[in-house]
């Protein structure tokens, strides 16, 4: 079979030339579209449910929220393993899927569960999906520069104006904020003065819930005009819940300033993130979206950046904490020196022995040939270009060549043989 081949190649030498040419440029186009990262992602195919359901103990949350879950997401076919972990306030749960099953299929298959298992939680407790990212989808961090502008100011700074902005971003699944104080509006009540005036703290509660809203009425028509009523209440300062009535005393409303106080403050907090010693800092953390390129992504996300900076205020900038681009860059310049240095040696070797120009070059040429055959192969299996996969090529040019030095070496070696016995036979008058 493989002297029929070796036979069939040797009489169309010009088919074979074409097929290999042809196999090259796909390779060198494959080269251009394969992701480039530093490090490969090895991470399982997974689904994560998050669920929050604030000031319950972690034996709570596991009976009422994550055993349901766990039990209910157990039957979504092409599961390999169902895992859960509670804790103070909140529930993962881990649904880890076949190697071979689309992410986004299994989303849509969760997220279908999902609809059946909310009727088992709690009331008003909503799980949600995470981000469609990986392990190692932390591509890039940044944080706040902005020494006149107090944390809380920074923090809303970055959840309302630059997360969002980056969001937008093609591969980006999602971006993390860190640091700072997430403002919100404190009430502060007196217990004597609730007891006073006999009001609930559930009354409190109610009733600041029900005015933060704004109603719908009727049209109205006077005088051939058309109006339409509406009622605005969302709250917008301190100032609006402080006159918010909460009951009444003989008569006389009651308001929430007559039984506590209403202050700006941040919500609790269990760590903070500090830049070198420095000091507190505010800013965010870019996931790359699964299977994406992160070297694109990274560039996509600094451009993205540029922008949002014009629309900052003045002395505020973003400044780059963690950037994989440095890494990914670095490797890939690495491989690509080392390889350089192999093709070199390698072509030397070859025609120091061989002292043969056409059997070096034919050796020669199956480098960057194959090469460019592995990144279609790469590409057809959906792997980057990282760090193993590109030391996987360098270390395997050795074993590329050997193939052509032995087919050459043979041929040269008959072919010496079939030229000394029609020497003899010419020499021989016999």
């Amino acid at each position: 079979m493989v002297q029929k081949i070796i036979e069939l190649s040797l009489k169309n030498r010009y088919i074979v030339l074409l097929i290999a040419a042809g196999l090259l440029v796909w390779g060198i186009s494959a080269v251009k579209k394969n992701p480039i990262d530093a490090i490969p992602d090895l991470s399982e195919n997974q689904v994560i449910v998050f669920t929050e359901w604030m000031g319950r103990s972690p034996q709570t949350i596991e009976d009422q929220v994550t055993y349901p879950l766990v039990s209910n997401l157990q039957g979504i076919p092409k599961v390999k393993n169902v895992r859960g972990t509670s804790m103070f306030g909140m529930s993962f749960v881990y649904i880890i899927f076949d190697d071979d099953v689309d992410v986004y299929w299994a989303r849509t298959r969760v997220m279908e569960r999902l609809n059946y298992a909310q009727r088992l939680l709690p009331q008003d407790v909503t799980p949600t999906l995470g981000p469609d990212g990986t392990g190692v989808g932390h591509i890039y961090w940044y944080h706040l520069d902005a020494p006149q502008m107090e944390l809380g100011e920074q923090r809303a700074l970055q959840d309302w104006y630059i997360k969002l902005a980056l969001q937008t971003v093609p591969g980006v699944a999602e971006v993390a904020s860190f640091g700072g104080y997430e403002k919100q509006y404190q009430l502060v009540v007196d217990p004597v003065k609730l007891q006073y005036y006999n009001i609930s703290l559930m009354d409190v509660m109610n009733k600041v819930k029900t005015n933060n809203n704004d109603v719908g009425g009727r049209k109205f028509e006077m005088a051939d005009m058309a109006y339409i009523i509406r009622g605005l209440g969302y709250i917008k300062n301190t100032a609006d819940i402080e006159k918010i009535a909460v009951g009444n005393y003989n008569g006389i409303p009651v308001r929430v300033k007559d039984i506590g106080s209403v202050q700006m403050g941040g919500d609790l907090r269990l760590g903070i993130f500090d830049q070198n010693g420095e000091g507190e800092v505010v800013g965010g953390i870019v996931v790359m979206r699964y299977g994406e390129n992160a070297d694109q992504v990274i560039k996509a996300v600094k451009e993205k950046i540029k922008d949002v900076e014009k629309g900052l205020s003045a002395g505020v900038t973003l400044k780059t904490s963690y950037d994989r681009s440095t890494l990914i860059e670095a490797a890939i310049d690495n491989i690509k020196h080392k390889l350089a240095e192999e093709i070199i040696a390698v072509a030397f070797i070859v025609i120091l022995f061989l002292f043969h120009w056409r059997s070096a070059l034919s050796i020669i040429i199956q480098i960057p040939v194959t090469i460019a055959i592995s990144f279609i192969i790469l590409n057809a299996f959906g792997l980057s270009s990282n760090i193993m996969s590109l030391t996987g090529i360098a270390l395997a040019i050795g074993v590329i060549v050997d193939n052509g030095i032995i087919m050459s070496e043979n041929s040269y070696r008959n072919l010496s043989v079939w030229q000394n016995e029609r020497k003899q036979k010419t020499s021989d008058p016999s």
